[in-house]
């Protein structure tokens, strides 16, 4: 039996290789066909690794004919998966998708990086991102626009951008992302995959180019509920290195999975600043919550209308905590930058101390105020993105940016673990994600709930023709 890249997913993967079904050198092997096939037309990779991959794999390979050792030890091992490229390799180039980073080698891992290899996973290489994540739509001036896998007259999403395509067509099982204000999960909802902002402080950043430091999240996007548990129970834990990681035990993400939603208390959001997105999207967003509801969840329509102000205080800080970060090179080589990007970094660069202080205090209340939300509630419910995928002609970065963070944002703001899941399609069979929150440390809550949803929906087994 040869994997079948176009319906395999991590989970699957696993067990067929923990079988013997075939060989981890064969499932790299036929990723790697996938890239080689796909990945002109696409740009999902800006640096493949098939050398290191082949190498991983091989030692997958002899771990699986050796009957004694400890599954337990390596709960990835043999799966192919993708970094975005703002994550250290040693070795390896990091280049933030940047002019600038071109020739930036790392000389040791990421954090994350040492616990994926330490699970055993095989990295396939840095997928493409939006120039230093400051950005949604995946057209990169320095390394390729990262086209859509079911309409490639289309935007990926980002500033994930690669990863998400690099899961949707096959490249690879799983991949990292970052998510600063909806960089994971944008791109997750518009190529039709599963991705997961963790709370704030649960993974660590260290090696993980910044882009905000008050503001940054990393996570995994997969084709599953399951796929993104399994990730994340590797990647999640405190590190001493990350100032902003948070000492607090790690949830066995798997262990209550497949335990459903029955008597949960779930709020669907409503409100004006909800009812700004297209038909279509709330339309499958309403049908996700009447499968809620014969879940067996209590459903309760609230108006998040106030999420309006955590939005702009996210960009505001987004844009600030950049031009700080970026500033000698904004102004020693502003040319060196794409203009959507330099203008969102002069725009940052421009805020005032006040200005920053009252997005902090923004930041605060929003925090409170979802603190007590999540008293009365266990889930919350909401479009991933107002729209789906826009054209790349005639789509402006800097508006596609403003509208489709605009129900993701708020959650980095504010910490909280987000889920964005496949909730359908629109008439031009576009994919619609649907957004699942639940309070800080909830990981596990939001991806029980995303497993109930898909075994009850299967939109997770559609698959673009790739």
């Amino acid at each position: 039996m040869k994997p079948d890249i176009s319906n395999l997913n991590l989970s699957i993967a696993l067990e067929q290789l923990r079988h013997r079904e075939y060989t981890a050198l064969e499932l790299t092997e036929a990723c790697l066909r996938q890239i080689a096939r796909l990945n002109p037309a696409f740009q999902a990779f800006i640096y493949p690794v098939p050398d290191l991959a082949v190498q991983a794999a091989m030692q997958a390979d002899v771990f699986y004919n050796n009957r004694s050792f400890d599954r337990g030890e390596f709960p990835l091992l043999g799966v192919p998966l993708g970094l975005k490229d703002l994550v250290n390799i040693a070795g390896v180039p990091t280049t933030a998708g940047s002019k600038f980073f071109k020739e930036n080698l790392p000389d040791e891992d990421a954090s994350i990086v040492s616990k994926l290899k330490h699970s055993g996973v095989v990295l396939m290489g840095k997928t493409n991102l939006h120039e230093i994540a400051l950005g949604v739509t995946g057209v990169n001036p320095h390394y390729g626009v990262v086209k859509n896998p079911w309409d490639t007259s289309r935007i990926s999403g980002g500033s994930s951008s690669g990863s998400a395509v690099a899961v949707s067509l096959g490249m690879c099982l799983a991949a990292i992302g970052t998510d600063t204000g909806g960089s994971i999960r944008i791109p997750a909802a518009l190529c039709g995959v599963v991705g997961l902002k963790p709370t704030y402080g649960r993974v660590s950043s260290f090696g993980v180019f910044p882009l905000s430091w008050n503001l940054d999240h990393v996570g995994p996007l997969t084709r599953t509920a399951r796929d993104a548990a399994s990730v994340l129970s590797v990647i999640a834990g405190y590190d001493p290195q990350d100032p902003a990681s948070i000492n607090i035990p790690v949830d066995n993400f798997l262990v209550h999975l497949e335990d459903g939603v029955n008597g949960w208390r779930v709020a669907v959001a409503k409100g004006d600043y909800i009812e700004a997105a297209d038909a279509e999207v709330l339309v499958a967003i309403n049908q996700a919550a009447q499968v809620f509801t014969y879940l067996g969840a209590e459903m309760k329509e609230v108006d998040l209308s106030w999420l309006e102000q955590l939005a702009l205080a996210n960009s505001l800080m987004t844009q600030a905590d950049g031009a700080a970060f970026h500033r000698e090179r904004l102004a020693q080589h502003p040319d060196w930058f794409g203009p959507d990007v330099l203008q969102r970094l002069q725009t940052g660069a421009a805020f005032t101390s006040s200005d920053y202080a009252s997005a902090r205090r923004s930041q605060a209340e929003g925090r409170r105020r979802f603190e007590l939300f999540f008293e009365e509630f266990d889930l919350l419910l909401l479009p991933t993105t107002p729209i789906s995928a826009p054209l790349i002609e005639g789509t402006g970065a800097i508006n596609a940016a403003r509208q489709l963070t605009r129900f993701t944002s708020p959650f980095n703001l504010t910490g909280l673990p987000a889920l964005s899941i496949p909730c359908g399609f629109t008439k031009t069979g576009l994919p619609v994600g649907l957004q699942i929150i639940s309070k800080h440390w909830g990981e596990a809550m939001i991806l029980q709930a995303g497993y109930a949803f898909e075994q009850a929906t299967g939109w997770w087994r559609h698959h673009p023709a790739g």
